[in-house]
């Protein structure tokens, strides 16, 4: 049981600790450090698990990238692509609805490609999300033209 991030072992109790907290295996000041960014940017604990998934696969992401607009909570910056968790559960208003479109036509605009995850995914299907994320990703730079 080692630090995903810096492969420092990890005591029982912490192991245990980070699990329940984040179901990831981090030491301490990592876990702390998720948790603050949690709280400062508010970013799901979900885009952490993408994240570090992500990082397993060898793909480089940024969580609580700022956009310019707002923060986004997942970005691969190589490829343009903005990863937004939607936790929100129950029937979309008309309001939120436009929002999101907006967003994503200025984002669209700006050259970036925004997709937007539902948060049980991420909880229940993990592993086939990172699979599909890791798809979108090689579509979209098999797609960048070269200058």
């Amino acid at each position: 049981m080692t630090c995903l991030e810096c492969q420092k072992e990890l005591s029982y109790l912490d192991h245990r600790e980070a699990l329940e907290l984040l179901n990831l295996e981090l030491c301490p000041a990592h876990r702390n450090r998720m948790v603050k960014l949690m709280r400062t940017h508010e970013v799901p604990v979900e885009a952490i698990q993408l994240y570090y998934g992500l990082k397993k696969m060898g793909i480089r992401a940024m969580l609580a990238w700022w956009d310019g607009k707002k923060t986004v909570h997942l970005a691969v910056s190589r490829v343009k692509l903005n990863i937004e968790i939607d936790t929100g559960h129950g029937a979309m208003t008309h309001d939120q609805a436009m929002n999101d479109l907006e967003e994503t036509m200025h984002s669209f605009k700006n050259g970036f490609t925004t997709i937007r995850i539902p948060d049980f995914l991420v909880h229940k299907y993990l592993q086939e999300t990172l699979v599909n994320i890791e798809g979108i990703i090689e579509g979209l730079r098999s797609n960048i033209k070269v200058v």
